[in-house]
Order: structure tokens, then C-alpha cells, then sequence
């Protein structure tokens, strides 16, 4: 074997490695663009010395070949193939593949979208309802995902016509939706997950399909893949009709006219990417005809009218100065680096977590080495790899502490947790945490009482435990620096208005493991009190809607704590409800002729209700609710922070009402 055989073996070795970590286990060892340097460098390779390539070659399959062996589920079978795209990294690249496409089929237009960072998926309907979702594998043979398909909201169960069609799209998770989910990873001891994309994918392909409930996944339909009577003739009116079905459909595709156009929306889209609530890698230009795509076909793996264009890494490097420990309210001590600020993906960096001990140790961080630094998801920094050629020569393995950096008591490694965990139940560190958590907005929401001030109390032994906070005179307060008589009464009136507060924000006050706000407002509401909730049982937890066994553990684990018990006792006989509140609107009789016929879409931030609740409501008063606007929408109800979908209503000139004007609405 010559070294040019070597070589190319070599990277055959590395790509499907790296491609088994990323496509099968979620959990990729390399970024993108390394894997892409190397995929490249093996074309380059196939290319010039043909008769070297292996049979096998990983150039020559669409998806992971891995990705349907040994798989827990069901495979299917692809009616027509779903194919890769060719990608390309520069202007130059791209207008090679422009020219080669108009040198045999003339001049023509371009549908150029998004290309979303998630896990390709099919969706087959049989004369209207949902039948079948599965993911691509290796592009001929994929994975039965139905049963987890269903718990993705804006995937429609059954389509406004009796069609029999085939579409495709994304499945993604949401900037916001992926840092929830590592830091509830990160509060359970749990490995995060490395970006957006392999959270979607592990959420995707989980056998309990809870658990994919509960990470909010969303999805983007761009492709009609087999129909039996739609009738449309452009990518441009393909985009269109999946929108007129009730499909999620990104709103940012522009038909582009020359190579100039589709340049110009590049650059703008590159510029506005950390603006988007998802992950982009880059941007996918179509031949707009459908029949043009017919006649110029496509290759075993990738069609001949289509490409992706991808965008450059943005990776800077730095300096790792120090390593900080933090102590977490659930008792987990989590590193942090401290690096030399440095201006990546729109913002200025000089932190960046590092997860857990194994992170560091994998990594072979030490201080003083040149890093190189992104941000995952556009928006969590990340080292991604040590520069060893800039290693000090006195550097040496980084030291992982034993003790607690707040009570200096031993640190444990549980067997089934990444983490370290203080398990000291009066470490002061996780009782401030703790605190931090019990005054935030959607638990007790007590207002003025910020980091500062708890800080003091901590520091003057005022408070230790939550209920001690109800404890508090304006003497005590009167004591702290900057705190004066009108704001120590401001303190105390929030105070005293939080004991009022409805049984679900006490219950995710209290910060037990796992249970999340929503997950405390089904309690809630199910429940009705504390005293019901403490004795409820493991098979009245498992038989909620998305309430699994950790969550049921975690909860009766909490309420069986003598210390807890104690704890809302104290808090019961100071005044703190202990009762579920239903929203005012709950008692309100409300005319169904305001809302009936009519197709509603809810966007933004809501504050009086959850998402699901307004639904619900809007529901019984006869509205359909849609995930996304058309001109068949009749109304948008926007919240806080509403984006794409306000805008687009602005622009067809549909009513959008604010949740005050809602209800007043409802009032009147």
C-alpha cells in the first residue's frame, strides 16, 4: 500500500467515526468544518486517483450507514430516496455550480432557504392523517420515529384535505429550547449535549416518547415528496401549498433571479444568523422549476439542482487563564474557564463552561494552553480543541478538586452522573442558589430581593432556609448597605404579596430535582394542594400526560425528606399558600360566537397563560389554532419578543391582539 492508499484509508477510518459519533450516538467528537476539511480532502483524493477509492467509501453513502444497524426501531423503507446535497464553501464554488446548471438548461431561477441545522425527516399521510414519520438513515432505508413525530406540536395530526402525500423537512430544537435543556442536563449530573442538532437527533430517536415531549422539539417542511393530486410546479408554490396545510414553514426563502441576488441574501442571512431562534450552517439553493429539476436528475447520492451552501467556522482562539468551581442549588460543582476576552459570533467571551470534570480531562485542558473557542448553538461559548503547538512547556494536567469550593466537604462522583456533586445538604453555596431560585419570576417572584441583597443576608446570618425570608423585619433589612426605608418596605410588600401566590410557583420554588415549571403547573392543577400532593402516589405521577419515572422518583424522594416536610410546614404557618389558583378567565363566561371559525395562531412570550392553556381555551370557544400564518389565518394573539410570525401577519394585514386586548376582548 502506497502512501496516497494510506492516506485515503486514513480518512475513511476518521470520517466514519466521526460520522457514527455524530449520526448514531448524538454525541460528535469533531466540528463541523473539520469533518467537512477531511470529507473534502478524500473527494479531492477519489477524484484524482479513481482507482483507489474503496467500494465502500463513505463519499458514496447519503446518511450514516450506521444509522439504521442495530437500531431499536422499525425501518423503513423510502418510497423515492431521500438524497444529500452537495455542499460548496465559497462564491467561486457556488457560481461553478450555477454555470453548470445553466450551461444545460438556460438561464433560470432559485428558491434559496435556510439550511436548518437538525435531523432530516418523512412524513407520510394517508388521506389525511398522520400514518408514518421516519428519519433518512442511509437515504434508501430510515427509522419508524411515528410514535415520537406525534409529540412535535407544529407537525399537523391530520392535513385540512383528505390527501394521501409525502413531505419533508427538519426537526430542530430551538436556540432557547437547547439551553433549557442542558442546564437541566447540567442540574442532573447529566452530560450537555454538544449543539442543537444532536440534541433534536437524541430527542428524536428516544424510545419513550415523554421524553421527546418534554424537549420541545419544532420542525420545517420544505420538500412535497410524493402526492397524488397537488398541483404545483415551482419549489417557490411547493413552499406555499405545505403552508396552506398547516405545515411549519421557514419564512425567510427569497426567489433569487442571478448570481448576484443569491450572493447578496447569503451575505445578509450570514450577518442575521445569531439573530434566529434556531441553528443555520449555511443556505440551500434550488432550481426553482420542478421540471428543470426533473430533467437534470440526480447523482446515486446528491441531486444535480440543488447545493448547499456552507458557512466558514466562526472559531476564534484564546488564552485558558483559570478554571472556576460553582456550586449549583441541586449540589452540582460545575468548572468554568476563564479566558482572555475575545470577540466571537457577534458578542465579546471571557467564560465559557466546561461541563464536568470528564469534559476537562477529555480535552486535556491546562491553564495557560491556546484554545480554540465557538459558540455551540450560536450562543453557549465552548472550547472545541487545544492548540498543542502553542502548549507552555510548563504546563501540566489540570488537578480536578476533592473538596467543595463553598464548605470544603468531600465531593462525590455518582456512578450514573458526569458530575461532581456536593452532597452536604447545609453547604451555604447551594442554600443561596437554592435562594436565588425560591425569588425568581416564575417561582415567588419577589421583587428587589436580587443577588445583592441575598448575598448580605447570607453573609449576616439572616436567612438560611426559604421560609426565613418571611421572617424578615425592616430592622433586618435596614441593616443591609443600600437599603433604605422605602425600599426595605418595597422588599417587605413583595414579600407578603408572594405568600399569595398559586400552589404551582411554590412547588417549582422549592427547586426539586427535575421538576420544571410546567411540570409544577400540572401538579397544580391536577393536585389542587400541597397537603394532597405530598400524598400522592408513584402511579398517580405515572399516569400524567408526559410524566415519567425520574420526575416521579425525584418528587416523592423530595416530599419523603424530613427536612422538606419541616420546611413547608414553617412555610404553611407563615402564611404561604398552599393552594392551586385557577386563572381569572376560568370563572369568565365567554360568547363561542367571538371565536368560532376562526383560525388563530399564538406567537411570542405569553404571561397570563401558557401556551397550552390559551390553546386549550381557544379551542373550546370554537377557534382552530394553527402553528403558522397564512391568508386563511383570521387572527394572531402575540406575546412578548413575537417575531417572524407577527411580522408576517403585519404583512398580509391580519388583526393581531395583545393578551390584554384578549382579554378585554373576553370581558366584554
Amino acid at each position: 500500500m502506497n502512501e496516497i492508499q494510506k492516506e485515503m484509508a486514513q480518512l475513511q477510518e476518521e470520517l466514519k467515526r466521526y460520522a457514527k459519533a455524530y449520526y448514531v450516538e448524538d454525541a460528535p467528537l469533531v466540528e463541523d468544518h473539520i469533518y467537512d476539511e477531511k470529507y473534502q480532502k478524500l473527494l479531492s483524493l477519489e477524484a484524482q486517483y479513481p482507482q483507489y477509492k474503496m467500494k465502500d467509501s463513505i463519499t458514496s453513502e447519503v446518511g450514516s450507514a450506521n444509522e439504521i444497524q442495530n437500531t431499536p426501531f422499525e425501518k423503513v423503507r423510502h418510497r423515492i430516496p431521500m438524497l444529500s446535497l452537495g455542499d460548496v464553501f465559497s462564491f467561486a464554488e457556488l457560481e461553478q455550480f450555477i454555470q453548470r446548471v445553466e450551461k444545460e438548461v438556460g438561464p433560470c431561477q432559485y428558491m434559496c432557504e435556510l439550511k436548518i441545522d437538525g435531523l432530516a425527516i418523512n412524513l407520510r399521510y394517508e388521506k389525511g392523517k398522520l400514518v408514518q414519520g421516519s428519519t433518512r438513515g442511509n437515504g434508501v432505508i430510515g427509522e419508524d420515529i411515528t410514535h415520537n413525530i406525534r409529540t412535535i406540536k407544529d407537525i399537523p395530526q391530520t392535513l385540512p384535505d383528505e390527501l394521501s402525500i409525502e413531505v419533508r423537512g427538519e426537526c430542530y430544537m430551538s436556540k432557547r429550547s437547547f439551553e433549557q435543556l442542558n442546564q437541566r442536563q447540567e442540574e442532573a449530573g447529566l452530560a450537555p449535549f454538544a449543539n442543537p442538532r444532536n440534541a433534536a437527533a437524541g430527542s428524536l430517536r428516544q424510545l419513550d416518547a415523554k421524553v421527546t415531549k418534554e424537549r420541545q422539539l419544532s420542525s420545517f417542511i420544505y420538500q412535497i415528496a410524493h402526492y397524488d393530486r397537488l398541483s404545483v410546479t415551482t419549489q417557490e408554490e411547493n413552499l406555499h401549498q405545505l403552508k396552506e396545510l398547516g405545515f411549519a414553514v421557514d419564512v425567510h426563502d427569497r426567489l433569487c433571479h442571478s448570481i448576484a441576488e443569491i450572493e447578496d441574501y447569503i451575505t445578509e442571512m450570514q450577518e442575521k444568523r445569531h439573530e434566529l431562534s434556531y441553528d443555520i450552517d449555511g443556505i440551500v439553493i434550488k432550481v426553482n422549476s420542478l421540471d428543470t429539476q426533473a430533467h437534470l436528475g440526480t447523482t446515486i447520492k446528491v441531486p444535480r439542482w440543488a447545493i448547499a451552501y456552507k458557512f466558514p467556522p466562526e472559531e476564534v482562539t484564546t488564552v485558558l487563564r483559570e478554571i472556576e468551581w460553582t456550586v449549583g442549588r441541586t449540589g452540582v460543582v460545575t468548572p468554568t474557564a476563564i479566558m482572555d476576552p475575545v470577540f466571537v459570533a457577534g458578542t465579546t467571551v471571557s467564560r465559557a463552561s466546561l461541563h464536568n470534570p470528564d469534559y476537562i480531562q477529555e480535552k486535556d485542558l491546562r491553564l495557560g494552553d491556546t484554545v480554540y473557542l465557538h459558540k455551540a448553538g450560536d450562543i453557549i461559548p465552548e472550547i472545541s480543541r487545544v492548540d498543542l503547538s502553542k502548549r507552555p512547556k510548563e504546563a501540566t494536567p489540570y488537578v480536578i478538586p476533592t473538596t467543595c469550593p463553598s464548605c470544603h466537604e468531600p465531593l462525590t462522583h455518582l456512578k450514573e452522573e458526569v458530575a461532581l456533586r456536593c452532597m452536604n445538604p447545609l453547604c451555604p453555596a447551594q442554600a443561596k442558589e437554592l435562594m436565588k431560585h425560591f425569588v425568581s419570576r416564575n417561582a415567588m417572584d419577589v421583587r428587589g430581593v436580587g443577588e445583592s441583597i441575598l448575598d448580605q443576608l447570607f453573609q449576616k446570618g439572616m436567612i438560611h432556609t426559604m421560609d426565613d425570608l418571611y421572617r424578615l423585619t425592616e430592622d433586618d433589612l435596614l441593616q443591609l448597605d443600600k437599603v433604605k426605608e422605602k425600599k426595605a418596605q418595597n422588599i417587605l410588600t413583595s414579600i407578603e404579596e408572594s405568600k399569595h401566590r398559586s400552589l404551582e410557583h411554590l412547588i417549582f420554588g422549592l427547586g426539586i430535582r427535575h421538576i420544571g415549571y410546567k411540570v409544577a403547573k400540572m401538579l397544580a392543577q391536577t393536585f389542587k394542594t400541597m397537603e394532597h400532593l405530598q400524598q400522592v402516589t408513584k402511579e398517580e405521577l405515572l399516569a400524567l400526560d408526559g410524566f415519567g419515572e425520574i420526575m416521579a422518583d425525584s418528587l416523592l424522594h423530595y416530599f419523603a425528606q424530613k427536612e422538606a416536610q419541616e420546611l413547608i410546614e414553617h412555610l404553611k404557618e407563615l402564611g404561604v399558600s398552599m393552594k392551586y389558583h385557577a386563572p381569572h378567565v376560568e370563572e369568565t363566561t365567554v360568547d363561542t360566537a367571538l371565536f368560532a371559525g376562526q383560525t388563530i395562531v399564538l406567537t411570542g412570550k405569553l404571561s397570563h397563560f401558557t401556551r397550552d392553556e390559551l390553546k386549550e381555551k381557544l379551542e373550546q370557544w370554537g377557534a382552530k389554532v394553527t402553528g403558522s400564518v397564512s391568508q386563511k389565518t383570521d387572527l394572531v394573539i402575540a406575546g412578548e419578543k413575537a417575531g417572524s410570525k407577527k411580522t408576517k401577519a403585519e404583512s398580509l394585514g391580519i388583526p393581531i391582539w395583545s393578551e390584554e386586548e384578549l382579554l378585554e376582548k373576553i370581558k366584554e
